[in-house]
């Protein structure tokens, strides 16, 4: 007879945790270890042990700032004085070009003018490329007359020198960078016809006692008297036009006899020296240029380059030095950071950092220190460059790039002097940092 089945008691079943299946073993082969410290980690870590000690920041980023400032500085004193220099070139004789008459040697030892400057010299040399303003100039002879402010003489007055008189066509003044102070300069109707007008150097009409020109005051050369219509002042390439009286050609020709000018003064734009000294003197005399001496400035391109480069080499050199000085000082914070901080390395290395994350954290401390020290010093080097310049009268000259490169370049430093100790840190063992060795 079959026997009916019991049903099992509960307190004979298996228990749960018998019945289930145990959890798989973690590997830890070789590349399969999963590291959880994450890029946002880094940053974090990073910004705590670069803020942990403001103090030290400060003084680590003085150092950088100090480096990308004198960079910025030397550079940036070194491109102004490269724009200094060219206006020097340029003031100097870059823009300027005298033509004489030729000179020809007699059998006696003496010599005589070859050639005479056409009265329209001013015109013909203004159509050629590169000429900005052109004018004749010449001394005029007055005999034993006189240049007088008062028309009566004084015979028991003692006989003083009178300013000279000078002729010379309306387009002078700006070939001379010359300026009108008050009144007028005389312009080609005067010339044409003779007008007996005369324009007053800033010296010689302190001479003469003339400082203003609105009630027509006249001076006397011999018994004739001439309207002052203007002070001149300021010149720059003939500076004894501002000890003379200056006439129109024509009035020199007509009441003293002018027999020829003596020199035409050209101004030229920067480089067309050359090419103005070959064409003017066939401008002049197409059937005798050679008749005519001609002083133009020599290509001062290849000297001016030669002086700004060793401008630029020399301040280039004081720069680096300085931003040398600044990543030395940067390396030597950061590995004495590492010294102090090993017990926090071995305690992190012991909580399962990688070599990676300690160098990794180290390197970006020190990246991100040079970047701060690289902003601050590239804005204080502009600002630097801009006061120095505005006080001294200077038009200061700074590269955008420059500026920016600047800051990134205190990165670049920070880098690079952070990874020796970096790599330093990355190699200290858990069990060795935990006991306070190195």
């Amino acid at each position: 007879m079959k026997l009916p089945r019991l049903p099992r008691l509960a307190f004979l079943r298996r228990p749960p945790f018998l019945t289930r299946k145990p959890a798989a073993a973690p590997s830890y082969r070789a590349g399969k270890r999963a590291d959880h410290f994450s890029v946002q980690d880094l940053i974090v870590e990073a910004s705590y042990g670069i803020g942990a000690r403001p103090a030290r920041l400060v003084m680590t980023t003085a150092g950088t700032v100090l480096g990308i400032a004198s960079l910025v500085v030397t550079i940036g004193f070194a491109q102004t004085a490269a724009g200094q220099i060219a206006k020097q070139f340029d003031a100097v004789a870059a823009t300027q070009v005298v033509i004489e008459p030729g000179e020809t040697q007699l059998a006696n030892g003496g010599s005589a003018a070859s050639g005479r400057l056409p009265w329209d010299s001013e015109a013909r040399v203004e159509r050629l490329a590169g000429v900005e303003g052109a004018g004749l100039v010449s001394a005029v002879d007055i005999g034993e007359r006189t240049i007088t402010a008062v028309p009566v003489n004084d015979p028991s007055a003692p006989e003083t020198l009178g300013p000279p008189l000078i002729a010379v066509s309306p387009g002078l003044l700006a070939a001379v960078r010359g300026e009108v102070v008050t009144g007028r300069m005389f312009d080609a109707g005067h010339d044409g016809r003779g007008d007996r007008v005369v324009v007053l150097g800033a010296r010689a009409a302190d001479v003469l006692g003339i400082n203003r020109v609105d009630s027509q005051p006249s001076i006397f050369i011999g018994d004739h008297s001439y309207t002052v219509v203007g002070l001149i002042d300021g010149v720059e390439r003939r500076p004894d036009l501002l000890d003379a009286v200056i006439i129109p050609i024509g009035t020199a020709r007509a009441d003293f006899g002018l027999a020829g000018a003596e020199e035409l003064q050209i101004q030229i734009q920067v480089g067309a020296g050359a090419l103005v000294a070959r064409q003017a003197p066939i401008a002049l005399d197409p059937n005798a240029p050679e008749n005519f001496s001609v002083v133009a400035p020599s290509s001062g391109s290849g000297l001016q380059e030669n002086v700004q480069a060793d401008v630029n080499i020399v301040f280039l050199i004081l720069g680096f030095i300085a931003l040398l000085a600044g990543g030395l000082g940067i390396a030597n914070v950061t590995l004495l950071s590492v010294m102090e901080r090993i017990g926090e390395i071995g305690l992190r290395r012991s909580l399962g950092a990688t070599t990676k994350n300690i160098a990794g954290q180290f390197i970006v401390e020190s990246a991100v220190i040079g970047l701060l020290g690289g902003l601050v010093g590239s804005a204080m080097g502009v600002f630097a460059v801009v006061i120095v310049s505005l006080v001294n009268g200077w038009t200061p000259i700074l590269d955008i790039w420059l500026v920016l490169g600047a800051a990134l370049l205190g990165a670049v430093v920070g880098l690079a002097a952070g990874a020796y100790p970096a790599l330093r840190a990355s190699r200290i063992e858990p069990v060795t940092a935990l006991r306070g060795g190195t």
